[in-house]
């Protein structure tokens, strides 16, 4: 058998407006992809159900987050809806050594906070939905009132003005060959020149 070949982990982030199906998408490429686990979060928010430490999220009280942020211990880190949350640094950096892929399900502005901390490490995708008008028809099949579905589509208009700062755009218009696209972005990020920690070693440099 051929000896494993030692690369540095990829940081694939997936971002999108809400009703792009990034959700769907995140999923069916961690069911499919082996080697790729979904990058855990901090937050400041309560366990919900079934939710356990380390798994799902590393819950903090806010002060043990802010104390967090100025030791620069996270990658990144937003408020949301009153609550925060961030990467840490430490499990991400201990991930890329061992030649693991992280995934990221954050916004721009945690991408591009993520890009300015692990430079050469990030690979950007943004999930745009067939056109505007089918991304307004799915807001609107959530059953949400016409303020909630307006408020919904500016935000995402604003998202969506930001996917030119990703390498890649896919399109959510069929879920099988967007999946597929997901796919052959990872695959190509892993066998990426600067990645192969045998190289040296190999070539006698």
């Amino acid at each position: 058998m051929t000896p494993p070949r030692p690369r540095r982990g990829v940081c694939l982030v997936l971002a999108a407006p809400s009703g792009a199906g990034k959700t769907t998408l995140s999923r069916r490429l961690l069911a499919e992809e082996q080697g790729l686990a979904l990058s855990v979060s901090v937050t400041t928010r309560a366990p919900r159900a079934g939710e356990r430490e380390g798994e799902h999220y590393f819950f903090r009280d806010q002060a043990a987050f802010d104390a967090m942020v100025a030791q620069g211990a996270l990658l990144e880190w937003a408020q949301v809806f009153g609550r925060s949350y961030g990467t840490p640094r430490a499990p991400v950096a201990a991930a890329l050594a061992a030649g693991r892929d992280l995934l990221f399900d954050i916004d721009w502005q945690g991408h591009r906070q993520l890009r300015a901390g692990l430079a050469g490490d990030v690979v950007g995708v943004f999930i745009l939905p067939p056109s505007v008008e089918a991304l307004a028809e799915r807001l609107s099949g959530r059953g949400d009132d016409p303020a909630e579905i307006a408020r919904r589509m500016r935000e995402a208009r604003t998202e969506m003005s930001h996917c030119r700062e990703f390498d890649h755009v896919v399109v959510n218009d069929d879920l099988a060959r967007a999946t597929s696209e997901l796919r052959a972005i990872l695959a190509a990020a892993r066998l990426a020149t600067a990645r192969q920690l045998w190289l040296d070693g190999a070539l006698g440099a």
